[in-house]
């Protein structure tokens, strides 16, 4: 009955935010980059910092510093949606935000210096990876579903993190799903960057409290689909020489939604599913000791990297057809 109030009480601060963004014109314009092509409401995603909001009120802010922290990132995030911000800021807000989380995990204090920086990295990181792979209807809900789901089963018997956040969680990126889980030019809203980065630090979060408890770092294998489409693609693009900064069209999701036409909602289940897969295989298939973990891991990863790069092998020339017709536009 408990979550049936938090669904309600999300769904109308969700529509409460669509007024507040249809007054102040906070919308997501197409361009060449873009997977849609029409004008959406964008920040429909701060209903994921809103779901922990109203989990504190009602269990009592219990993670008070992963809160403040979420609030920052999802905050400068959210600003940063309506006036570009320089990247040096949305950094800084970032690292500040993965300290505080790190606080919460009681990483931080000297027996466990050497860790620190290497976590930033890895989280802030991340962060970003999961951030750039927001491009298609339904992409970002749906995959932190697969990552959810699988966390909910393995902590109801482990009791990893409260299930209580992660349950919390999940209603309110089903939330997010009625609005947002549609085929193109269908999607009422968009995360925006304080979605995509807010559930983004919620999941790494969540991950890591489970990787301090059982000393484990391959329970990121509950992120290795997007690690690896993430990751690859960013290779490519230094390959490339391109700007990271820069917006662009070349990870292997976005040639499938648009170069291939398979339709947003298609490739975001084949995400949903390849991601479930790995994650549940990990869970019940590998077995529970650490070599086996890092066999699994490894073994996941290398078969993800080779489809990943015989797919661009075979399809991003289309990419690249792409980009000549526009540049044939611009002439």
């Amino acid at each position: 009955m408990m979550y049936v109030l938090v669904f309600v009480v999300l769904l109308v601060l969700e529509l409460v935010y669509f007024r507040i963004a249809d007054r102040f014109n906070i919308i997501d314009r197409p361009n060449e980059r873009s997977s849609h092509s029409t004008v959406v409401l964008r920040g429909g995603g701060i209903i994921f910092l809103a779901g922990v909001w109203v989990w504190s009120l009602l269990w009592g802010f219990p993670y008070p510093w992963f809160l403040v922290g979420l609030t920052l990132v999802a905050g400068v995030s959210f600003v940063d949606d309506i006036h570009s911000l320089p990247d040096s800021v949305r950094l800084m807000a970032q690292f500040a935000a993965a300290l505080m989380a790190f606080h919460e995990l009681g990483i931080l204090h000297w027996s466990m210096w050497w860790m620190v920086p290497v976590s930033l990295v890895v989280y802030v990181g991340a962060t970003n990876v999961i951030n750039f792979m927001d491009g298609i209807n339904g992409i970002t809900a749906g995959y932190s579903l697969s990552v959810l789901v699988p966390l909910a089963l393995v902590n109801a018997g482990h009791a990893y993190v409260p299930q209580s956040l992660v349950l919390s969680t999940i209603v309110a990126v089903l939330v997010f799903c009625l609005f947002n889980f549609r085929p193109k030019g269908k999607a009422r809203c968009f995360a925006g960057d304080v979605g995509s980065v807010g559930i983004a630090f919620i999941l790494l979060f969540l991950l890591g409290s489970v990787i301090m408890k059982t000393g484990d770092i391959t329970w990121l294998v509950f992120l290795l689909v997007y690690g690896v489409d993430g990751c690859l693609t960013i290779v490519h693009r230094v390959m490339l020489h391109e700007n990271l900064g820069q917006a662009h069209r070349k990870h292997a999701y976005q040639i499938m939604a648009n170069e291939l036409g398979l339709g947003h909602v298609k490739v975001t289940l084949l995400y949903m599913l390849l991601q479930a897969l790995v994650s549940l295989g990990f869970i019940y298939v590998c077995s529970d000791t650490a070599v086996a973990h890092w066999m699994y891991f490894l073994g996941a990863s290398a078969m993800l990297s080779i489809a990943y790069i015989v797919f661009m092998k075979r399809y991003y020339h289309l990419h690249e057809e792409y980009l000549a017709s526009l540049r044939k536009q611009c002439v």
